[in-house]
């Protein structure tokens, strides 16, 4: 029945809606980029991000992941919707996963090794920076808040500063078990980043529409993103979310399955204070569930997590007030928000892609659609982030909690042209992957 509608011509004159979503998402994204180009010098300093929209600088370059990245991009394009269709659910997530995976990896290695995997995470602002002067996790997190503003003699880092302690701590416990380093550090976030194309296949399955999880695969196989999910700690924070909605998805029917959303939804707080936000997409899971029975259960499940949290000496709500402090102690007090109120929302055009935004228009028109609720969702808490004015820049890498929702979008696309779509997918992201050095 999806298909016959799907398939229906526009009316005459008419363009099509993911024609017009699409040409809608490139116009914003070449304005965004085409505006610093023609801005002042003067003007296009205070953005601090050398490719903005996109945080990294102009760079054409290749390396040895570039051969492999095509060639997953034409395996993908080529037998992709078929094989999503056909293969039986289990081997498709592994499939899924295992391709994700080596796209990320190959997209990573168009940088190299060092450059563009291991070294990552090991700048002077990252969370590695710090690991080796937690000597006492305990001690630290009693401390935290107390070195969160900055110029003080033992501020914390940028990205340490600006997130509750959950995040350090990953790093911490990673160091401890003897995974140490930048590489096993990529590893860990790469692992559970692309992890999260299984996650929302899995939700979109338990929520009933298996048909719309297995449209959207390919692309969420080969999404944009992966050039940050490889590698960033945002790509972590993202596989965990995503789980956590998972999670609660089969708790519609498996209410037990509840505590542990719950828990879950709960670290994701102590990752990022933005991802409060995804009790959006966790609404969503209820509304297109139509019940609230997992409600309760994944509540005391959080509450185990912020008890846990706030007996260990962290207060989170005094965290985010001082994180709010600290972010207009630096750069974000003079990127301009009049451009990136909106530049941030062609950033996450590059990272979801042309077909993400084609197939928006048609998941609006179905607002009783477990999928189209959940692109809905991701949509409301990128608009929520976006005009709060909290995320000025690199909102490509994190936003990625969210994006990876309104992915979903594309299972509206036509099957008759999910391989054009896939296409331009793929060319948009190995344009951006060779011309750009990201910073993630």
């Amino acid at each position: 029945m999806h298909d016959v509608k799907e398939a229906a011509a526009p009316a005459r004159g008419r363009i099509p809606g993911e024609y017009l979503g699409a040409g809608i998402a490139a116009a914003l994204t070449v304005a965004a980029f085409l505006v610093p180009r023609i801005a002042s010098e003067h003007w296009r300093s205070k953005l601090y991000a050398g490719s903005a929209p996109i945080f990294g600088n102009w760079l054409p370059h290749v390396g040895w992941g570039s051969v492999p990245a095509i060639a997953i991009a034409i395996l993908v394009i080529r037998f992709g919707p078929a094989t999503a269709e056909s293969l039986p659910w289990r081997r498709l997530l592994a499939v899924s996963w295992a391709t994700a995976l080596t796209w990320a990896f190959a997209l990573a290695m168009v940088d190299g090794w060092q450059r563009g995997f291991a070294g990552r995470l090991t700048d002077g602002h990252e969370y590695l920076h710090e690991v080796p002067g937690v000597r006492d996790i305990p001690s630290m997190l009693r401390g935290f808040s107390g070195r969160i503003l900055d110029f003080q003699p033992d501020s914390w880092t940028t990205h340490v500063s600006g997130h509750p302690p959950g995040a350090l701590l990953f790093f911490v416990v990673l160091d401890r078990i003897g995974l140490r380093g930048g590489g096993w550090a990529g590893v860990a976030c790469l692992l559970i980043g692309s992890s999260a194309v299984v996650a929302v296949a899995v939700t979109l399955r338990a929520l009933g529409a298996e048909d719309r999880a297995r449209k959207a695969l390919p692309f969420l196989t080969i999404a944009p993103a992966a050039v940050w999910i490889a590698v960033s700690a945002d790509a972590m924070f993202a596989g965990l979310t995503a789980w956590a909605v998972a999670l609660l998805a089969i708790a519609v029917r498996r209410r037990w399955v509840a505590i542990a959303a719950g828990v879950l939804f709960g670290l994701g707080i102590y990752l990022s204070y933005g991802l409060v936000i995804m009790a959006l997409p966790a609404a969503a899971v209820l509304i297109a569930g139509r019940t609230i029975r997992p409600l309760l259960p994944a509540v005391l499940g959080a509450l185990i997590v912020v008890t846990a949290f706030t007996l260990a000496g962290f207060w989170w709500l005094a965290g985010y007030h001082l994180v709010v402090e600290r972010y207009y102690q630096g750069i974000a007090s003079e990127r301009p928000y009049a451009y990136w109120v909106w530049a941030n929302l062609a950033a996450t055009v590059c990272a979801v892609g042309l077909a993400t935004a084609a197939g928006i228009p048609s998941a609006l028109r179905r607002p009783f659609d477990a999928t189209a609720l959940l692109v809905a969702a991701a949509l409301c808490a990128i608009l929520v982030a976006d005009l709060s004015g909290l995320s000025k820049a690199e909102t490509e890498r994190i936003w990625l909690p969210f994006d990876l929702w309104l992915l979903a979008a594309t299972a509206f696309l036509p099957r008759s042209t999910a391989r054009l779509w896939l296409l331009l997918q793929a060319l948009g992201t190995l344009v951006l992957a060779h011309t750009i050095l990201t910073n993630w």
